[in-house]
């Protein structure tokens, strides 16, 4: 058995499902021959899109993993581990290499230097003898503490030389989980209690410590409203009466209104980085992290009080002390907060009813959610304006999900993450929603998921012209027109092997909606094409409440 044998091994004991890859690389045949589906996509990152995807959704339970070529793959891929990174998702990247004597030769590319600044760790397979303990670190890190993707580089000369160990006596890494520190967490509990308006801000670790449950049961507990990042939305459901909603470069008015007034803000899970699409929080607060490791301790903001660990188990600290402690009943903030929805929503009314043609793209987003199960829907947004103006609007309930991201905004990324999210959840309906400039970017993948039949809806916001963009060249565009673009994307989409439609009027969404879902259900991808107009308006209340966008 070779190294790349043993490799694979390794990866079938960690309980790896699929491998996403671009060839060549030998682990990819030496993982087909135990039973690793190989998904292989039309670009490299494409499929490290997948497998994010695919973590985000296994939360480390199972983590997703990629195989690449040495040299042009590994350069291929480095947009999307980037993305990856920015956004703190947890998969496994391997890549060959050129022989282990010629990699500090130019123009030889090395990845391990070279990926050091996007990723957790990366590493080298040197010797056939440490192959093992390579993989098991690399799951290791995979497992715990912040998260974030790995990188492992397989010279071609090593993986082809004998594997002198016994793959058998593989064990695959644990996820180790630790309390906070109980000072820390009555100090917490005391803060939160002393505080008049304190309002919870939700990020994506909410996600991972799968602590959902906990809470939503703090905030009833104390009446306190929950708002979510971009990346952490999902982590309360925002049909629930304490829910403010996303905040964030796209946001709610009521998660402005009160976080602008918020004399503390916890952040559980929250990195509270300034970074793009992200929203500042308010000068005057006292602001609390609950993190599971320290690296984003005292980043961005200087931080009143934290608690380091597993946010489930500090959350279940957090409600034991809060019920020794027997607080006063806080004033029930939800009156107040369901007013402020209605407030909102009266303010976008007439574009979610408005139903001329070309479409609003607003209307097709509520007639959207209206065609679907909420609580049976995994679904993600592209780059740009899909994003801003699905984000706010979007109901995350409690079976569903919504995959929000954005540190990085890279167009065309939605698409791959959703073909990984419906391979983790083959059950549920997973929609992918995208504007035109997005299919540029990464359209010659839906054949990707029409050969291995992988069931999702894609929603083209087709409005010919790349929103938003013409203020930042403002005479390129009026001198050359140099935001138009134009295509069939329907059409490309039946040439790729992808059942596809064009929707040009109201009266034909909500067949063509039922025919998408229908389709999918069946494992055949299928393609909505929507002609929609341009409208560069979000929902945004940044500015009125005082607060900042961030970038």
């Amino acid at each position: 058995m070779n190294c790349n044998q043993a490799i694979a091994h390794a990866l079938k004991a960690e309980g790896t499902e699929y491998l996403f890859a671009f060839p060549h690389n030998p682990v990819i045949d030496a993982c087909a021959r135990i039973g690793i589906k190989p998904i292989i996509g039309r670009t490299e990152r494409t499929v490290i899109n997948m497998a994010d995807g695919y973590s985000r959704l296994a939360r480390r339970e199972r983590i997703g993993v990629v195989a690449v070529q040495y040299g042009p793959g590994a350069e291929n891929a480095f947009g999307g581990v980037a993305q990856g990174f920015a956004d703190s998702t947890p998969f496994l990247v391997l890549t060959g290499s050129y022989r282990a004597n010629r990699l500090d030769i130019t123009p030889m590319f090395d990845a391990v230097p070279n990926y050091r600044a996007i990723t957790k760790w990366a590493g080298q397979i040197a010797t056939p003898d440490v192959t093992l303990d390579r993989v098991r670190r690399a799951f290791t890190l995979l497992r715990n503490g912040k998260s974030g993707p790995v990188l492992l580089q397989l010279p071609m000369d090593v993986g082809d030389r004998e594997f002198p160990g016994d793959v058998d006596s593989y064990r695959p890494a644990r996820r180790h989980r630790s309390m906070g520190d109980p000072a820390d967490v009555a100090e917490l509990v005391r803060r939160l209690l002393a505080a008049e308006r304190p309002v919870i801000h939700a990020g994506a670790g909410v996600l991972y410590s799968d602590s959902s449950r906990r809470l939503v049961e703090l905030a009833e507990r104390l009446h306190i409203p929950v708002c979510v990042t971009l990346n952490g939305k999902s982590a309360f459901p925002e049909d629930h009466p304490l829910s403010l909603g996303v905040f964030a470069k796209a946001n709610t008015l009521p998660a402005c209104r009160f976080v602008s007034s918020a004399d503390l803000v916890l952040g559980l899970g929250s990195s509270f980085s300034i970074a793009n699409q992200q929203a500042s929080l308010p000068a005057g607060a006292d602001l609390i992290q609950v993190l599971d490791s320290e690296v984003d301790l005292q980043k961005d903001y200087p931080v009143a009080h934290a608690v380091v660990g597993d946010l489930d188990l500090v959350l279940g600290q957090v409600l034991a002390e809060v019920d020794g402690a027997h607080p006063s009943p806080r004033p029930d903030p939800r009156p107040q907060i369901k007013a402020a929805h209605a407030e909102w929503m009266a303010q976008w009314s007439d574009r979610f009813a408005d139903r001329a043609s070309p479409l609003s793209p607003y209307h097709v987003i509520g007639e959207l959610m209206a065609a679907v199960d909420l609580d049976e829907t995994i679904v993600t947004h592209d780059s740009g304006f899909p994003r801003d103006q699905t984000a706010p609007f979007w109901k995350s309930r409690p079976g569903g999900y919504y995959l929000g991201w954005g540190k990085s905004t890279q167009l065309g990324y939605g698409l791959g993450l959703a073909y990984g999210a419906k391979l983790a959840c083959p059950r549920k309906q997973v929609i992918n929603i995208m504007g035109d400039a997005a299919v540029g970017m990464a359209g010659m993948d839906f054949e990707t998921a029409a050969r291995n039949r992988i069931g999702v809806m894609t929603v083209i916001l087709n409005n010919g012209v790349m929103s938003g963009y013409g203020k930042h060249m403002p005479a390129a565009v009026e001198k050359w027109q140099a935001d138009q673009l134009g295509g069939d994307y329907a059409a490309l989409g039946r040439a790729l092997g992808v059942e596809s439609e064009r929707v040009c009027e109201h009266d034909q969404l909500a067949a063509a909606f039922q025919r998408g879902l229908a389709a999918a259900a069946d494992d055949r991808p299928y393609i909505l094409e929507i002609m929609t107009r341009p409208d560069p308006v979000m929902s945004n209340y940044l500015q009125q409440f005082g607060l900042e966008q961030l970038n």
